[in-house]
């Protein structure tokens, strides 16, 4: 089959995680497998993962052209370390991770991801759980008006949140078009403005539907406790949410955490790095690349290398609102 997208980043993903023959990397989002192809040209098996039931195909496809060396685990990021430990393999030499969601899955009307094409109010990566139409049609104001402003950046939060509960009052929301010309009405349309006024509001739907940045959070944890000293770890990131999220984790475990002022004595960080960058700061996509892909415009990947100390474990970082 032929991939409905380019996968972002490639070059940059495989020399961070410089594939061999003989390694074992998971694929923590599969999706149309274009990284995975990538890894097992160079010789590597991969273990794949992905919660959406469409990929199969795709993944069908590259089970024929690699036999052996590729399997499909269906679950999100938190099942990471489980399906690893299930995979009977001795050792993980990379775990890579393209966050949010695909073009692919944008582009099927039927999921409910996009504002530009009709299609039910769903917006699950997966098959099951809460779906967009359930929050906006049961939560109650604040908390509607909460995701909006943590998730989507979303200023007008709160006049978004009204609308929607005095419109649901009416008739409940099942499609995504109608979402969409209620969000653009109470923000007034913006005309002009670079981006359509429910741009926001479906970003914040689609994070909170599937705990994107709580699966994110997890499957870093996975990833430290699961890599084999010497494994690398690579992350590309869409937006700053979800970048803001990697570079405090790889700060933290990288021992680089800022101390305190002189006033506030800092308590002694007794464990060992359970990482060390691979580059300083996040690699952006090329001037070429940005111009054939727009979904590379706002990518970002920070990579590091896993050492030999102990996983430190739960992650404290969080997303202030």
């Amino acid at each position: 089959m032929t991939a409905p997208h380019a996968p972002v980043l490639l070059a940059e993903v495989i020399e961070a995680l410089a594939p061999r023959a003989g390694d074992v990397i998971i694929d923590a989002t599969f999706g149309a497998g274009g990284y995975t192809r990538a890894i097992l040209a160079a010789g590597a098996t991969v273990i794949a993962l992905d919660r959406d039931p469409t990929v199969q195909a795709y993944a069908d496809a590259v089970a024929n052209d690699f036999p052996g060396r590729f399997r499909l685990v269906r679950t999100p990021f938190s099942g990471l370390a489980e399906a690893f430990a299930d995979s009977g393999e001795a050792r993980l030499d990379g775990v890579v991770f393209d966050i949010g969601v695909s073009s692919m899955q944008l582009d099927q009307a039927e999921r409910g991801f996009s504002f530009m094409r009709d299609g039910p109010l769903d917006m699950r990566m997966g098959d099951e759980g809460e779906t967009a139409a359930d929050i906006v049609n049961t939560w109650d104001h604040g908390p509607l008006a909460h995701i909006f402003k943590l998730y989507g950046d979303e200023r007008q939060s709160g006049r978004v949140a009204t609308a929607i509960l005095r419109r649901r009052v009416e008739k409940p929301f099942e499609r995504t078009l109608d979402l969409a010309a209620v969000v653009e009405k109470a923000l007034g349309g913006r005309r002009g403005a670079p981006i359509h006024p429910a741009t926001r509001v479906f970003q914040a739907l689609r994070i909170a539907v599937n705990d994107e940045l709580g699966e994110l959070r997890a499957g870093l944890e996975a990833a430290e406790a699961a890599l084999s000293p010497g494994g690398r770890l690579a992350v590309v990131t869409f937006h700053s949410l979800e970048d803001r999220i990697v570079k405090a984790f790889l700060t933290e475990r990288t021992g680089n955490a800022p101390g305190g002022s002189r006033h506030a004595p800092v308590a002694i960080e007794t464990r060992k790095p359970s990482f060390t960058l691979s580059f300083k700061g996040a690699r952006e996509a090329g001037e070429a690349e940005r111009a054939d892909n727009p979904r590379a415009r706002s990518a970002k990947l920070r990579a590091a290398v896993r050492t030999d100390a102990a996983p430190w474990g739960a992650f404290g970082g969080r997303i202030a609102a």
